[in-house]
């Protein structure tokens, strides 16, 4: 669970000469005002302190009121601070916890003193895309970044997480976020948008408590009578609206998480689990479902493959073009990009269509190689279907030549695909097999 402000851990540690001593001697009323007179002459001198003083935030108890007062201050600092100011202050802290000896429990009273005092989560979510941003160039971060991830992991559980529906009569802002955030196809106008909200679409989203404004991240849903082959049909805004009751298929047309900061936290199979229940409860007439997804990989994969590589997967079809002999993949992702748009020749689309199956079900370690694959057959859906000239956009081409696949998501299958995946054997259609 997120603690609460007043909820910090209460777990005594042992005490450095940086914490203050339980107050009433005059003593430490002395060194509590010289610390607080030295704070606010540097925080009007200059935007950052020196690594020695942060090392409090490391160090000092829950309870030590003028380590609370650095970290207050310290957070106000780094929200109204510009990128440049924002990347030292990392460094400075970097520096403060390896000079206090930076261990994964003097890591975490850092930032549960942090959040406490700035009573910010979003802080702590942007504090770890900086972090993700800058650890390559500053190696004191890492351990920093590590220890975030842990806490943001538990801070964020799926069980505290709210699902809201999102139509045309929700806040501007909140569709103003929509608009920002879409990451997969771009949202071009209000009427687009307004489209993409209408009553035969859904978008559901997923949000925190403590960040109820912002969408963490959300599904964009369209209903049909047979699973959609290409996307510049679900993106026309002026497409008519259907009547839901002869919708048998709800196609997720697009998945955008938005806060880089909670990157590597999975949020995505447990909101397309709770948008599937909450369709099939709406709209119980709805038999399938399936994604149309993008397959962003492709064309670098493909720019990788050595000709005699390729000449292996395309077997007797590279006989059927006029593909030359030491055609590589750099070759055939050129060819296929040109050939996307226009009246193609069967034999280049089913060579196109053969290679993106061979990308879409090659493993990694066990994982497929592309991510967006990576993620709808790890949470146990098939890859069912692919699509030439499924979008035509120019991200489109440029990623995927074009292609689109659905991967299809049967509730009662869906653990036995996993077994599958983890056997090594991705779960695919025999359409697609037989390409």
């Amino acid at each position: 669970m997120v603690p609460s402000k007043s909820g910090v851990d209460q777990t005594q540690s042992k005490e450095s000469n940086l914490s203050v001593r339980e107050p009433g001697s005059s003593t430490d009323s002395n060194r509590f005002d010289a610390l607080l007179g030295k704070l606010s002459r540097w925080f009007e001198r200059s935007p950052l302190p020196e690594p020695e003083q942060l090392q409090a935030l490391f160090l000092a108890s829950p309870k030590d009121e003028s380590a609370n007062q650095l970290a207050r201050e310290w957070s106000k600092r780094y929200r109204d601070s510009d990128e440049e100011s924002r990347r030292s202050m990392l460094g400075a802290l970097g520096k403060g916890g390896a000079e206090a000896g930076l261990t994964e429990e003097s890591a975490a009273r850092l930032f549960r003193r942090l959040y406490a005092q700035s009573d910010s989560l979003e802080l702590m979510v942007q504090l770890r895309a900086d972090m993700l941003r800058w650890r390559k160039q500053d190696a004191g971060l890492s351990g920093l970044e590590h220890t975030l991830a842990n806490l943001l992991s538990n801070w964020f559980d799926v069980g505290m997480l709210e699902l809201r529906h999102i139509n045309w009569d929700s806040p501007a802002s909140l569709l103003e976020k929509l608009i920002k955030y879409e990451a997969v196809h771009e949202i071009r106008s209000w009427e687009d948008m307004r489209r993409r909200v209408a009553a035969d679409r859904r978008c559901y989203a997923f949000f925190h408590p403590r960040m109820s404004n912002v969408p963490l991240i959300f599904v964009e849903v369209a209903f049909a009578e047979n699973m959609v082959a290409d996307v510049q049909t679900l993106l026309d805004p002026a497409l008519p609206i259907d009547p839901l009751h002869k919708a048998r298929w709800a196609i997720f047309y697009s998945i955008s998480t938005t806060q880089t900061g909670l990157r590597g936290i999975s949020f995505g199979n447990f909101l397309l689990k709770r948008v599937i229940e909450e369709l099939k409860s709406e709209l119980p007439k709805l038999k399938a479902f399936a994604t149309l997804s993008p397959i962003p990989g492709l064309t670098k994969w493909l720019e990788q493959q050595p000709a005699d590589v390729i000449k292996t997967m395309l077997g007797p079809l590279a006989n059927q073009t006029d593909s030359p002999e030491d055609a590589d993949g750099a070759w055939w992702r050129q060819l296929l990009q040109e050939a996307a748009g226009a009246e193609t020749p069967e034999a280049i689309r089913r060579c196109g269509m053969r290679l993106a199956a061979r990308y879409l079900t090659a493993l990694d370690d066990g994982q497929p190689l592309d991510p967006v694959a990576r993620f709808h057959l790890g949470n146990g859906a098939r890859i069912e279907r692919l699509n030439w000239a499924a979008d035509l956009s120019a991200k489109g081409r440029k990623q995927s030549c074009g292609m689109m696949v659905n991967y299809l998501y049967e509730p009662d299958q869906l653990d036995t695909n996993r077994a599958q995946l983890e056997a090594g054997k991705p779960r695919v259609a025999r359409a697609v097999q037989k390409l």
